[in-house]
């Protein structure tokens, strides 16, 4: 019997076999999104931040050279649909390729 993955760990390992990534953060910032309105079905709730709903993705890999960021967002989407379809609600993409800046390495300098 195997124990099923966390999101998180579902996002890390389809991100990591698509793009063998230098370097990938995988950020579940779902309580940072307490109490914000989420209307589902017609009526209106209040996310009470648990729960795998909201991350934030850094990721550094080849083969984003030479995309724009639009291209590496699509690229990024469209491993994660899976995801996306069955309850992800917000993703935060920092894509880079090697050696260009990071928005983590911009707050460093």
């Amino acid at each position: 019997m195997s124990i099923p993955l966390t999101r998180q760990e579902r996002i890390t390992a389809k991100l990591s076999e698509a793009f063998q990534p230098v370097l990938l953060d995988v950020i579940n910032e779902s309580h940072l999104h307490a109490g914000h309105h989420h209307t589902d079905g017609g009526h209106e709730e209040v996310f009470d931040g648990t729960g795998e709903t909201h991350y934030r993705v850094v990721i550094v890999a080849e083969a984003f050279t030479g995309l724009s960021r639009v291209d590496r967002h699509r690229a990024i989407n469209a491993q994660l649909d899976e995801e996306l379809q069955s309850g992800l609600h917000a993703i935060a993409l920092e894509p880079s390729a090697p050696g260009e800046p990071t928005r983590r390495s911009r707050k460093q300098a």
